[in-house]
C-alpha cells in the first residue's frame, strides 16, 4: 500500500490551521457567543430540511460537514432517520459528541474526508468553505461532499462573502453574559492580498477564576458566485443559488442535485 504524502501533508497543514482557529479556548465559548448574537440553529436546520425535501421528498439521511459543536445536528436528528457529522477540530468534535450522543461525528478534512457511505443530503453551513485557499481547494471540498450523495441526492452549501458584498476594514464586537461568565470579542476584517481576507479577533473572558485574554486569527477567501457554481458542476451537480436571509448572515445558499 502506498501513501499519498502530499495529501497527508495537506491534511496536516489544514489540521494545524483549523486547530489554531478553533482552539480549546474558542470552542468553549463558541456556542455562548453565537447564541448570544441570536443565531437560530433550529430555524436554519428547518430551512435546510425544507430545501432538501422539496428536491428529494423521501430523504431519510443527512451528513453535516464541518458540523462544529453539533448545534445543527441537534435539530437534524429530529428531522431525519439518520444523521452524521464531519468535523476536523478535535475540541469542536468533542463538543458535538456530547450534544448528540449516538450520532457519529467523523474526524475529517472537508477536502479529503470519506465516511464510506452515501446520504440523501449533505450540507455545509456557516461559510466553512470560505477557509479554502483557492478554487482548486473549493472544488475539492464540493467534490468530496458530492461524492457522498447518490444520484438525486441534495448538496447545500452556505458560502462565505462574495467580493462585491465584502466590506473591507469592517470592525465588529460582541458582549455576551452567560450564567457564570462574561465574554467580549472585538474584531477587524480586511483584505491582505487579492481575494485573501484576514480576520483578527481579541477575546476577553471574565469568570470566577479571573480575567483572561487571547487572540484568534482566521484567513478566508472571497470566491465569486461563478466559482461556487463551477465547483458544483464539476462535481456532477445541477445547482442554483438561493438568496436567503434565513441562514447565517444572509449570504444565501447554493443548492445542488447530483446527476
Amino acid at each position: 500500500m502506498t501513501t499519498d504524502m502530499s495529501a497527508t501533508a495537506t491534511r496536516d497543514d489544514e489540521g494545524a490551521r483549523k486547530a489554531n482557529v478553533y482552539s480549546a479556548e474558542v470552542s468553549e465559548l463558541y456556542d455562548l457567543v453565537y447564541k448570544g448574537r441570536g443565531k437560530n440553529y433550529a430555524h436554519e436546520s428547518a430551512v435546510v430540511t425544507e430545501l432538501v425535501r422539496a428536491r428529494r421528498p423521501g430523504a431519510a439521511s443527512l451528513l453535516d460537514v464541518a458540523c462544529g459543536t453539533g448545534e445543527h445536528l441537534r435539530t437534524f436528528r429530529l428531522m431525519f432517520d439518520e444523521v452524521e457529522g464531519v468535523e476536523l477540530s478535535p475540541t469542536m468534535r468533542a463538543g458535538a459528541s456530547v450534544k448528540v450522543p449516538g450520532v457519529a461525528v467523523h474526524d475529517g478534512d472537508i477536502r479529503l474526508f470519506d465516511t464510506g457511505r452515501t446520504y440523501d443530503a449533505v450540507c455545509s453551513l456557516f461559510g466553512t468553505v470560505g477557509y479554502m485557499t483557492d478554487t482548486a481547494e473549493l472544488e475539492a471540498a464540493v467534490g468530496r461532499m458530492a461524492a457522498h450523495l447518490p444520484t438525486g441526492g441534495v448538496l447545500i452549501v452556505e458560502p462565505w462573502y462574495f467580493p462585491d458584498r465584502f466590506i473591507d476594514g469592517h470592525i465588529a464586537g460582541d458582549l455576551v453574559r452567560g450564567a457564570d461568565r462574561t465574554v467580549t470579542r472585538v474584531m477587524r476584517v480586511a483584505r491582505t492580498t487579492g481575494s485573501t481576507v484576514r480576520q483578527e479577533s481579541h477575546w476577553s473572558v471574565a469568570d470566577a477564576t479571573g480575567v483572561r485574554h487571547f487572540d484568534q486569527v482566521q484567513i478566508f477567501t472571497l470566491f465569486e458566485p461563478d466559482d461556487y457554481t463551477a465547483a458544483f458542476r464539476r462535481a456532477g451537480c445541477d445547482v442554483e443559488y438561493i438568496e436567503s436571509g434565513d441562514i447565517g448572515d444572509g449570504r444565501g445558499l447554493f443548492v445542488g442535485v447530483r446527476q
